[in-house]
């Protein structure tokens, strides 16, 4: 069966793995609910949310990536069952009382270990987020807007991607081959932000992100409905909810966070801009006016004129064998930890490319399995991801249940005369992912609940940006990166050339998300809104980006990440600031220094979500940083490397 689960040989065992869970989760509440405070009540709430999570998690991941059909839908259908369990769940009274018993003890409360408390109380917030205080009428309300919310989040990341359709004789003739033709209309389904030609760029940003009406009533509906929500069980708006237990905490934080940073990237991101407009006016006397469609492709000009940095040039490097070497090789020196390739039982994976790793530690033995689904193929979804199957806890018996994860790539296939090959691009990319994974075979917490990534959004992201501080320090790839076919060394330039590229338009590129997380925040903030979504749209961008507004578009429409970050898209801001400070005071000086591995696993990854994120980050660091300290940290990232400069001049 799928990941060596008996039941799922077939895509009928996903209605036998729900139903057993289910039976076992009405026993676990009984048991709950007639257990005396201690801490055995948290222990049954975390069998409770584990016993769901297995059938959930491994459903969540089957429904996208399996290729076949039947068993994507009987994924689908079991998620959806165990989501309205629960919802259930989460206002069921009487389970919430035994909860709360523990909670008011202060003799009990006060016995606990920080762990056991903290994820008591991070089920109390699933409860009460959910409504549970509330009387019963309102109860419902809750439950009808979690409902409701959930179906618009469906619809809306449907709508993010659906193509727009033109008459074809509104375009001139000569680039309507770019785009698919359909009877006498264009179909636009992206922004073709790398195409050559400006006219191409400008007429799909503005036939893309024209404003679809029903799309836009979804995303209103959708503001107003969490913000409902939210009110309804005491919060002022949706984002107060959606950082509590954060590193930022409150919105007043982020704001200052995104205002500073803005303030402090204002000067270099206008030189990107002029430099752009120079390349610009270069290649089109005629229109050099600068805007929004022009921002990535001539970023990319500038970076491949100044330093070509031609994909091809480095792919042989980075055969998918030498990569994993690397991260190998990393780890064991780091962290004392190997990868192992392990023989798959029949029917375990979902696809023959598939590989599966065990993660050995040299005293502790085995952490736990990673699932490399690293293959192109058709219908496979494009993000590259990862996906915790099952969470890691301490079982009853007292033996450790280990971590299963999965992680997702899209890679080419080896050819008969080579090995798989990685751009750059890619190779950050695995090492992204492969942070994912080893905070998850490293954060072994008692609880499942918040084993491994199981943290908050702000704080999950720093081990996976981490790696690729590694992946762009030349000491760390000259350990593996070697040409397949003559076995040479990456020359060192060519790696420093490739990194100080990545900082040209640097200033740009994370202004743009500023505005984007900006932009998130004003949604999520006090409504109702002053304005309509368009008009703060507008003004967020005259004030956070610094590109023109373009009459009769609707970017926010094509905003996917509102769904599953709502008031959260700073997240990636703020993970990248604390990593670069952890790899600059840290590993700058020795990537391979074992010591500080050690802390970095003790201090940072061993906690999960067990702990507040903000102390993780303190232990680290052995300090308390301030806004200013991320946004610092940000900032001088994008200071040019004077040796380079000095080695290509």
């Amino acid at each position: 069966g799928l990941f060596g689960v008996p039941e799922l040989s077939c895509p009928e065992g996903f209605q036998e793995a729900q139903d057993k869970a289910l039976q076992e989760s009405e026993q676990l509440v009984q048991k709950a609910c007639s257990t005396p405070p201690g801490p055995e009540t948290v222990m049954i709430f975390d069998q409770l949310s584990d016993g769901l999570c297995r059938v959930a998690d491994l459903a969540d991941f089957v429904k996208i990536a399996h290729p076949d059909f039947a068993f994507r839908e009987a994924a689908e259908e079991a998620c959806r069952n165990i989501g309205t369990v629960v919802e259930k769940l989460n206002t069921d009274v009487e389970l919430c009382q035994s909860l709360r018993r523990l909670l008011a003890d202060e003799i009990v409360m006060s016995s606990l270990d920080p762990e056991t408390r903290r994820v008591a109380e991070l089920f109390m917030f699933d409860f009460e987020i959910s409504g549970i205080h509330l009387d019963e009428e309102k109860r419902k309300k809750a439950v009808n807007l979690n409902v409701r919310i959930l179906d618009l989040c469906n619809e809306f990341l449907t709508g993010t991607h659906l193509p727009n359709k033109i008459d074809k004789h509104v375009l001139p003739e000569h680039i309507r081959y770019n785009f698919t033709a359909e009877g006498n209309y264009l179909q636009v389904a992206g922004l073709h932000a790398d195409c050559p030609d400006d006219l191409v760029r400008e007429a799909a940003y503005k036939i893309f992100l024209y404003p679809n009406a029903e799309q836009l009533s979804r995303l209103e509906e959708l503001l107003a409905s969490r913000n409902s929500l939210a009110q309804l069980v005491g919060y002022d708006t949706f984002a107060h909810r959606a950082l509590q237990g954060t590193m930022a905490k409150n919105p007043e934080t982020v704001r200052q966070f995104l205002e500073k940073l803005s303030d402090q990237l204002s000067k270099r991101t206008q030189k990107d801009f002029e430099m752009m407009t120079k390349m610009k006016m270069k290649l089109n006397p005629q229109n050099s006016k600068l805007m929004p469609w022009d921002h990535p492709y001539y970023s990319g000009v500038l970076r491949a004129e100044r330093y070509n940095i031609d994909p091809g040039l480095y792919c042989p490097f980075f055969s998918l064998g030498a990569c994993m070497e690397g991260l190998n090789s990393l780890f064991s020196q780091l962290l004392g930890i190997s990868l192992y390739a392990e023989q798959t039982q029949r029917g375990e994976v979902w696809s023959e490319d598939v590989r599966k790793l065990a993660v050995v530690h040299e005293t502790e033995g085995l952490l736990g399995y990673i699932y490399c689904d690293f293959f192109q193929r058709p219908d496979k979804p494009h993000q590259d991801c990862h996906f915790t199957v099952r969470g890691g806890r301490l079982r009853e018996n007292g033996e450790y249940q280990l971590p299963v994860v999965v992680l997702m790539l899209n890679l080419p296939h080896s050819t008969r005369g080579a090995p798989t090959l990685l751009s750059p691009g890619m190779m950050e990319n695995l090492f992204h992912e492969m942070g994912h994974a080893m905070h998850s075979m490293l954060g072994r917490t008692r609880y499942q609940h918040v084993t491994g990534t199981r943290c908050p959004t702000d704080f999950a992201e720093v081990p996976s940006i981490l790696m690729e501080y590694f992946a762009n320090d030349y000491r760390v790839v000259n350990q593996f990166a070697r040409h397949y076919k003559t076995g040479q060394p990456l020359p060192k330039n060519m790696v420093s050339r490739l990194c100080e590229s990545k900082k040209v338009c640097a200033a740009a590129d994370m202004q743009l998300q500023v505005f984007y997380a900006a932009l998130d925040q004003v949604y999520h903030g006090k409504h109702p809104l002053k304005k309509s979504t368009t008009e703060i749209l507008k003004e967020t961008q005259e004030k956070f980006y610094g590109l023109p507004y373009v009459p009769n578009t609707a970017w926010q429409l094509r905003f996917s990440h509102l769904v599953g970050y709502g008031a959260k898209y700073y997240s990636y801001l703020m993970s990248r600031a604390v990593a670069s400070m952890v790899w600059k005071q840290c590993f700058a000086r020795d990537p391979f220094d074992r010591a500080m591995g050690e802390r970095y696993r003790r201090e940072m990854l061993a906690h999960g979500g067990g702990k507040e994120p903000i102390l993780m980050v303190q232990g680290m660091l052995q300090k308390s940083p301030s806004v200013e300290d991320f946004v610092d940290a940000l900032v001088s990232d994008l200071d040019q490397d004077f040796e380079t400069f000095l080695m290509d001049s």
